[in-house]
């Protein structure tokens, strides 16, 4: 049986079409990536430009809060337009791991990263870090009137004269790395016991703030407040201090800020990409050199040389993709803080 010949036109039309489809590929792919990012803003912009330079990859940047974008990723479920997903703290990162919508990461980009900033399961990996503190005011307080441990501010004894920001996604990741620590029980005293002794502010920068001006003697919060504050014009930080609580407490908590690829990303490949850029050589030696003032996590790199080092704070040992920011939320909504 013969077929008939196809028309010039129609072939024409038939070579167009296959000229088209790798054309259409191509086009879809220099579309670029969606971050959602939580991060600092500042530093996250940094982390974009010298990707893009380096990859010619475009980037497309939503920034929010971390328990805003978890929240809003797990909403979104399949039909989230972001392919990449960037924490301050790891409990909204394992809260969208655990909703199965993250994507296994690059056996070379786990490679970056020591396995005490990463979970075992390999969806998402540190890309920062930052240490708990407790800040006070060196008119008001001496160093021997310092907390030996942060579980100590429980005591009636601290009533009135420290703050934190319990509605912020800072303390309630210390909060997980405290209940992952010492357990239920041992978590819900503490709060509890916090709040009738806690001055709340809303933000760690308030807390800095208030501590600075005499209105309250210490705060908890993370390290970089400060230092930050010193680094421009010491304004809200001059009065103050920082107090490392060391050997393992839970105040010594190091927060992890995870990166992950998400599981229904259009862009799998430059995804995944931007998340080894970021925890390797170059987006870590951003962090390092930049004003953002958080800890590096990539194997080999150095933290910025204002900060007191990694291997001398002593940080309990807590797996990040364990922190429950449900239970927490429940324990503290107990307590009456939030």
């Amino acid at each position: 049986m013969k077929f008939p010949l196809p028309s010039l036109a129609t072939a024409i039309a038939m070579g167009t079409a296959m000229l088209a489809a790798p054309m259409m590929a191509n086009a879809q792919s220099s579309d670029g990536i969606v971050v959602y990012n939580a991060q600092h803003a500042s530093l996250n912009k940094d982390w974009v430009a010298g990707f893009t330079k380096e990859t010619g990859i475009k980037v497309t940047i939503r920034n929010g809060g971390d328990t805003e974008l978890g929240n809003q990723i797990v909403q979104e479920g399949k039909n989230s337009p972001a392919d990449v997903f960037l924490t301050e703290n790891s409990p909204a990162i394992a809260l969208v791991d655990s909703a199965g919508l993250l994507a296994p990461l690059d056996a070379a980009t786990l490679a970056l990263v020591p396995a005490n900033f990463r979970p075992d399961h390999g969806r998402w990996i540190g890309i920062a870090a930052r240490s708990t503190v407790f800040v006070y005011n060196r008119t008001k307080m001496t160093k021997e009137q310092l907390p030996k441990s942060m579980l100590d501010l429980a005591n009636p004894s601290w009533k009135g004269r420290w703050a934190a920001s319990p509605t912020g996604a800072d303390f309630q990741a210390i909060v997980g790395a405290l209940l992952e620590l010492k357990g239920e029980p041992a978590t819900l005293a503490w709060l509890k016991s916090m709040k009738q002794n806690v001055t709340a502010y809303k933000g760690n920068g308030s807390v800095l703030k208030a501590v600075n001006a005499g209105q309250i003697e210490g705060g908890l919060i993370y390290h970089y407040y400060l230092i930050s504050d010193q680094a421009r014009t010491g304004e809200n930080s001059n009065n103050t201090e920082t107090h490392y609580f060391r050997n393992q407490d839970p105040g010594a908590f190091l927060s992890i800020s995870g990166g992950g690829v998400l599981a229904t990303s259009k862009h799998p490949s430059e995804a995944q990409a931007f998340v080894r850029w970021v925890a390797g050589k170059g987006g870590q030696a951003i962090l390092r050199n930049g004003d953002s003032y958080e800890y590096t996590v990539g194997k080999g790199q150095a933290a910025n040389a204002k900060l007191v080092q990694i291997s001398e704070l002593q940080a309990p040992q807590v797996d990040p993709s364990k922190l429950n920011s449900k239970k927490v939320s429940e324990l503290m909504i107990q307590a009456g803080l939030l």
